[in-house]
């Protein structure tokens, strides 16, 4: 128990730094370390509750950069893309589905990061930020990589840091709060976790006060390149993942 006890303070270390740092990426990172140690039903309610947790802190304590008319087109497709997400779930492989995704991010970002000026996309406007959404949705539903999509798409769109972070901060605190409502309404968060919560609740709000006081003093290319890195780094995780499941 006690063993159990310390992965659950690992994971939401490593994860509330990372999500006070880029404003997402919770759930890939402590999950990261939790998969291999604790329960998959115990898993996905505790990396959505962390990952709430520090998405309310961010919410209440860095305001900068705030755009309703640009987050909005992002809350809408990800709002649609959630119920798409969970009826694909049951018809998909998800260690194929992590595969290609984590094979993308892992041969995306890395040439990105290299490249000596980002290119930068200004076609599609608002619709386009919408599909950037129902795609961020879409693969929330399927295994709450919600950040993904907007993350990458914000950062080729060259948005500065402030109002980069505060739309994937919101859109991921919109998402998440629809689909808590929905564990709740399942039942998938129960009476027998909440110590756990009670540990994760004041790890994850410590950690990720921590990594927003690193986010104030990051720079525009510094925190680019951070994304970046944290996009690799899911890509990775993905892969390590489901390559041995795969093999098998």
């Amino acid at each position: 128990m006690a063993d159990g006890y310390l992965i659950l303070i690992i994971g939401a270390t490593l994860g509330g730094l990372v999500q006070g740092l880029s404003g997402s990426n919770f759930g890939m990172t402590s999950t990261a370390v939790w998969a291999w140690f604790l329960a998959p039903q115990v898993v996905a309610p505790l990396a959505l509750t962390g990952s709430l947790t520090g998405q309310v802190l961010g919410a209440l304590t860095l305001r900068r950069g705030w755009h309703w008319r640009r987050f909005a087109p992002f809350l809408i497709g990800g709002l649609l893309g959630i119920p798409l997400g969970v009826l694909l779930l049951p018809r998909l492989d998800t260690d194929l589905f992590k595969l290609v995704l984590g094979s993308l991010l892992v041969l995306t970002c890395p040439a990105l990061l290299l490249a000596s000026e980002l290119p930068r996309v200004h076609v599609g406007g608002r619709i386009a930020d919408g599909l950037a959404g129902l795609g961020g949705g879409i693969l929330g539903g399927l295994g709450g990589y919600t950040g993904v999509i907007p993350t990458l798409w914000t950062t080729l769109r060259g948005l500065p840091k402030d109002e980069q972070r505060a739309i994937i901060q919101n859109f991921n605190l919109g998402i998440q709060l629809v689909t808590f409502g929905a564990y709740l309404w399942q039942g998938l968060i129960t009476r027998a976790l909440l110590p756990q919560l009670a540990l994760l609740i004041p790890v994850v709000l410590l950690t990720s006060w921590v990594g927003t006081r690193i986010y104030l003093g990051l720079s525009e290319v510094r925190f680019r390149q951070l994304v970046l890195l944290l996009l690799t780094a899911a890509g990775v995780a993905m892969l390590a993942a489901a390559l041995p499941r795969l093999l098998a």
